[in-house]
């Protein structure tokens, strides 16, 4: 669909009214009940009203529309579709959507490796493979030794190993000739990948349902401020993790409140409902990250078990986040990835087998890429807002937020995904934001989810316009790679990292 397209409103068989010093692992683990609850009965305040206009300088406007494929700017509080009421649905044939934001790994990292065996098709812009049948990849120590990508010996990782802090990430994008890696804190380890071995059933998903292969996180920086870009299309200034920051960034950034609200402030003002199921409620939440409005919202919350209940039943909301046990399950470092593996088939079995299945949209994605390779350079983005980043007094604050992170791997799993397609448009993490928006035409909430290219170009839209799924029922996948063999590195540890051979130079 191109941009002119997506700038009219949809045909009117689509239209009817809707009804209606703690740390990071702490925060998301076991210490967010306590900010939560400091929230609860009033709203906590930002630093004052926050101007949302342009925040980019022209050229970089025009740049990163060029990105988007786009020419003109949408503007915060907009409607996708000017011409209908707020509210309006645009898209009854999707009723639910389900993100599942997984940890800590880039595109390459993780699907570099689809389609170059030997004799599979080429899919997605992963890896270059050479006559060897390995990946060329490689990046520069500082001694002028060369470090190769490297299979990585067994599913487990290192432990801090590596890192993409806001410093960390900047180094490694090296003014977009992504040689930084190695030398980064992020180490040797930054050059390693898996491959189907290791993921079968994330493989198989990613051949069989829509992917995307330029899904960038949405800034150069950690966990927290890109789960804050996916709720409110902005991190109000914060580039690490919660209890990584000097003591004044963390107040600057912990209890403020983005200027224009949470997409869960716009789905309940216009009656949609949402949840978010973790593993340990109050604890361990994406919609914590933002301290929550009130107590009514924080009864939207349910556990990771209520996931499988409500799929089960088809009773999933209009909304939802599902996330993973982040001590075990979310594939951050120094967990066993295949454990994670496991959720997400879990999850994805779960909405395929739903009553709900023909009207759900499941959305897989990374929040970043972990300190892990990727080839592709981040481009230009539109800065949300006027909010400059908050960085540590030794750290610079280099491009702001105009600029994409590292690229991560997404793949839309629905009746109506493209069977085997590859999408190249740009989106990152507010393009769920923008999807959301179009479907129930919400207003926008910053520059980046207001012109963020949406998800319909992981759907087929004609398929969805006549109700004819692409996918009747859940195609035969592999199982996940969890076995007694993969969960022995858990206790054996991750193996020789960078292994034998995989280093080159003087």
């Amino acid at each position: 669909m191109d941009d002119l397209d997506r700038d009219q409103p949809p045909p009117l068989r689509h239209i009817r009214p809707e009804v209606g010093r703690i740390s990071r692992r702490q925060l998301l683990v076991g210490g967010a009940g306590a900010i939560a609850a400091g929230a609860f009965g009033a709203r906590l305040q930002s630093r004052g009203p926050v101007a949302l206009t342009a925040a980019s300088a022209p050229d970089k406007i025009d740049e990163a529309l060029s990105v988007l494929g786009r020419n003109v700017l949408r503007h915060p509080d907009s409607l996708p579709f000017p011409g209908l009421p707020a509210g309006t649905d645009t898209m009854p044939g999707i009723e639910h959507f389900v993100v599942l934001m997984m940890e800590n790994h880039s595109y390459d990292n993780l699907l570099g490796m689809l389609g170059r065996g030997p004799e599979e098709e080429l899919r997605g812009d992963g890896f270059v493979i050479g006559p060897d049948g390995l990946p060329t990849a490689t990046n520069p120590y500082a001694d002028e030794r060369v470090q190769h990508a490297f299979r990585m010996p067994t599913t487990c990782q290192l432990d801090g190993k590596p890192s993409q802090d806001w410093e960390a990430s900047h180094i490694q994008y090296a003014g977009g000739r992504l040689d930084g890696f190695v030398v980064s804190p992020s180490g040797p380890v930054s050059m390693g990948y898996w491959t189907r071995e290791d993921l079968p059933f994330t493989y198989d998903l990613a051949e069989t349902f829509t992917l995307g292969d330029r899904w960038f996180c949405s800034l150069l920086g950690q966990t927290d401020p890109n789960r804050r870009f996916l709720i409110a299309a902005t991190s109000s200034g914060m580039t690490d993790d919660i209890g990584t920051s000097a003591i004044d960034a963390e107040q600057d950034t912990l209890l403020v409140t983005p200027a224009n609200g949470t997409i869960f402030d716009r789905l309940s003002s216009f009656g949609v409902s949402w949840s978010d199921y973790a593993q340990g409620f109050p604890t361990g939440s994406t919609a914590e990250l933002y301290p929550l409005d009130d107590v009514e919202n924080v009864l939207t919350m349910k556990t990771l078990g209520d996931f499988f209940t409500d799929a089960a039943s088809g009773r999933l909301p209009g909304f939802c986040i599902v996330d993973p046990n982040y001590s075990t399950q979310s594939q951050e470092n120094p967990q066993n990835i295949v454990v994670g593996e496991d959720l997400m088939s879990q999850v994805v079995r779960a909405v395929c087998s739903s009553p709900a299945w023909e009207t759900t949209m499941l959305v897989i994605t990374y929040d970043e890429h972990g300190g892990y390779y990727d080839h592709v350079p981040p481009p230009v983005a539109l800065a949300p807002d006027l909010i400059p980043p908050i960085v540590q007094p030794t750290e610079s604050p280099y491009e702001g937020f105009t600029r994409y992170g590292f690229r991560v791997p997404s793949i839309v799993v629905s009746p109506y995904s493209r069977p085997g397609y590859v999408t190249h448009a740009v989106h990152d993490h507010t393009s769920i934001l923008a999807m959301v928006e179009r479907k129930w035409n919400l207003p926008a909430m910053t520059y980046r989810d207001a012109n963020a290219n949406d998800l319909t170009d992981f759907l087929d839209l004609n398929a969805l316009d006549a109700r004819t799924p692409t996918f009747v029922e859940m195609p035969l996948l592999a199982a996940s790679g969890m076995s007694p063999a993969t969960l022995a590195c858990s206790v054996k540890g991750p193996g020789k990292i960078p292994p034998a051979g995989s280093v080159s130079g003087p």
